[in-house]
């Protein structure tokens, strides 16, 4: 995958979302985007975009504006914490898009991002809750940014979008990946089969102990996602029992 992705004010490129990329096997083009010259920074990434066409562009912050301003057709963007307020003329957001932003951001509020996308009439899924500050940079930030861009790159949708568009969209809102889609898990004490709500924001490949309902025996889930936002879930027995 060919990943144009852009910093944010005072970042400079190689920073730990760019480096995570990379290190997934991705080729990742970071250029260095002028700080104060807002046009001189859409002009380096608009060069960069049309020279190298890639395949999904991510936007952090600030780098966030720069790709919303960008002429990219319909090449799908990620954009974390995007800082649209702050610069730029672009209001809306384009259907192939995701905003990850955390509720505790306190350099970029989060009602910015939903003001985009109830502005963009698009499904309350678009935006994605997660994290616990402005920066994105822990390692289930990361793990979902690297999902979205699979995502979205491959053609799927979002695997919760569907379910929005029962919903008005016009109205704001977003997603934290919690109870917006459901898998089911055998019990291996009783042969119950339980129903969970499945929790992106916890990272692709999860594991935890959970009492089952019915018999109350402990259970390890394990819940994967593939990079088509489909999750596997199974369950083993947290300890044998006679």
């Amino acid at each position: 995958m060919k990943i144009l992705f852009l910093h944010g004010w005072r970042s400079v490129p190689g920073g730990v979302k760019p480096t995570y990329l990379k290190t997934h096997g991705h080729d990742v083009i970071n250029p260095q985007l002028d700080d104060d010259d807002f046009d001189a920074a859409v002009k380096v990434a608009q060069s960069a975009y049309d020279h190298l066409r890639p395949d999904v562009v991510v936007g952090s912050s600030r780098g966030g504006a720069v790709a919303l301003n960008l002429h990219s057709g319909n090449t799908p963007l990620v954009l974390l914490c995007p800082a649209w307020r702050n610069w730029g003329s672009v209001s809306k957001l384009k259907s192939s898009s995701v905003i990850l932003h955390s509720r505790d951001d306190d350099v970029i509020s989060f009602a910015d991002s939903e003001e985009l996308l109830s502005g963009s009439k698009l499904p309350q899924g678009t935006l994605i809750e997660v994290g616990h500050d402005h920066r994105l940079a822990d390692e289930q930030s990361l793990e979902v940014m690297l999902w979205a861009c699979n995502v979205l790159t491959s053609g799927a949708s979002l695997p919760w979008l569907e379910l929005d568009s029962e919903t008005s969209p016009e109205s704001p809102g977003h997603a934290s990946a919690t109870s917006q889609e459901e898998a089911s898990y055998v019990c291996d004490a009783c042969g119950e089969e339980i129903v969970i709500p499945l929790d992106l924001t916890e990272g692709t490949s999860q594991a935890y102990v959970e009492d089952c309902p019915v018999c109350c025996r402990a259970n390890t889930i394990h819940v994967q996602f593939d990079d088509e936002g489909t999750a596997q879930v199974w369950a083993e027995p947290e300890q044998d029992y006679d």
